[in-house]
């Protein structure tokens, strides 16, 4: 929200997270509001589809169960993915020059593996961007796969690197509309599939989850996606080597400045992720950034 005084993290964390960047161990999720104002927001979607499908129940802001509904009339589970594949094709990219815009500000960091449960290529477009000029590659979890789909890029023995990183979309890519995580049948399905068969997640990905420094950024505390996210995320998490360092950019609600809410969302997490380290930054995604890049500019800057 526009004008909320944010809550940081502390120095340690900081001095964690710029150190793991520095070193090329951390690794960026990218959710939703990460593209706040280039997008239109899972809630406004619902509501059209609501209005315009006939949607009964008054839950109406919940993309998910919306998706799901149009899904079962249809009796197409393809069709609400199609929708959102031309909904987002005609979106214009934001700004990645603006100094607070979240996809440039991290395609500026040296790191090979960038995670998101986007749909759209926000990410790969500002690793490719001026200055940056990176060459990256673009992967989706195969959760869903069909018959006759093209082989992964890892399937060749790819290996990222800061010059040539990939974007792993978590949730599927627009361009594979089998693959989209949309409906609730689909997040279900996908903890499902993943869990029987975790090497549908690469091992190059499972090895940027369990050996590196996390880092949310762009989700809200009640978000499906989010807390799906944790979900799957919870086994890869617990045999890390060592603790891992969670770092957390949480969309601000209206009681930015009540301690007491910021300490259960905080202890929410801790609970998903038991035995972690999890630090929060309770404020817009755009406010994390800014930090983030003044943080980064003065730990590179010579001692």
């Amino acid at each position: 929200m526009q004008g909320c005084k944010p809550q940081p993290l502390d120095a340690k964390r900081w001095a964690s997270l710029l150190r793991a960047i520095s070193e090329q161990r951390c690794t960026p999720f990218l959710g939703a509001e990460a593209c706040f104002g280039a997008v239109p927001t899972a809630s406004e979607i619902a509501r059209e589809w609501a209005n315009e499908y006939g949607y009964p129940l008054e839950d109406s802001h919940d993309l998910a169960r919306v998706a799901q509904f149009v899904a079962t009339e249809y009796r197409d589970p393809l069709f609400p993915k199609s929708l959102i594949k031309q909904r987002f094709q005609e979106i214009d990219p934001p700004n990645f020059g603006d100094p607070d815009e979240p996809h440039g500000a991290l395609a500026d960091l040296p790191l090979p593996v960038y995670i998101t449960t986007n749909y759209y290529d926000f990410m790969v477009q500002a690793l490719k961007s001026s200055p940056r000029y990176k060459d990256p590659r673009r992967e989706w979890c195969r959760w869903n796969e069909p018959k006759g789909s093209e082989p992964s890029i890892f399937a060749s023995g790819f290996k990222p690197t800061p010059a040539n990183p990939v974007v792993y979309h978590l949730h599927g890519h627009i361009t594979a509309p089998e693959s989209l995580v949309l409906t609730e049948d689909d997040y279900l399905d996908f903890l499902v599939n993943t869990s029987k068969e975790p090497d549908l997640v690469p091992a190059r990905i499972q090895t940027a989850f369990t050996r590196a420094s996390l880092l949310f950024l762009g989700y809200r505390f009640t978000d499906l996606a989010f807390r799906v996210l944790l979900r799957s995320l919870v086994s890869h998490l617990q045999i890390n080597p060592t603790k891992a360092h969670v770092s957390v950019q949480l969309v601000a609600m209206d009681r930015t400045d009540d301690v007491a809410l910021i300490e259960r969302a905080q202890a929410y997490l801790g609970r998903y992720c038991e035995g972690l380290d999890i630090g929060v930054y309770w404020g817009t995604c755009r406010q994390f950034v800014n930090d983030l890049r003044q943080n980064w500019e003065e730990f590179k800057r010579p001692k």
